[in-house]
């Protein structure tokens, strides 16, 4: 029992991370890299800041796919959780500013487990928690 207890946060955060990495990775980043790779001649997206929706597609698969990746093993955590909030946070205030909230609470969901996650780190189940504990 009191094993457990050491644990038990570290626990959830293994669940926050892995649930949320590989839900992220696959129901918005791989279907976001076939749309980036399909050969279709024009690519429709969100055009951030005038770089043109493929670079903007591109900046989006990486956070989705790489970052949400290393973010399910836990690996460079606090670095790949970066761009995931920012993707969130333009998907939740400028993409869908407008919408009612049901249509953009997914990427509110997402930004509030991405920055909690910021703060609490990876955990001790985790790439990152085995590096630290060696170094």
């Amino acid at each position: 029992m009191e094993l457990l207890h050491k644990i038990r946060k570290d626990i959830g955060i293994l669940i926050l991370r892995v649930s949320f990495g590989l839900s992220m990775l696959f129901a918005h980043g791989l279907p976001k890299l076939e749309k980036l790779t399909s050969g279709e001649e024009e690519v429709k997206f969100y055009d951030f800041m005038g770089l043109g929706a493929e670079v903007s597609l591109t900046l989006a698969v990486f956070a989705e796919l790489v970052c949400s990746g290393l973010l399910t093993i836990g690996w460079f955590t606090r670095l790949s959780l970066l761009p995931l909030i920012f993707t969130m946070a333009i998907a939740f205030f400028t993409v869908h500013g407008s919408d009612p909230f049901q249509q953009k609470e997914m990427a509110f969901l997402y930004l509030i487990v991405y920055t909690t996650l910021l703060f609490s780190g990876a955990g001790k189940f985790s790439v990152d928690g085995i590096v630290r504990k060696k170094g």
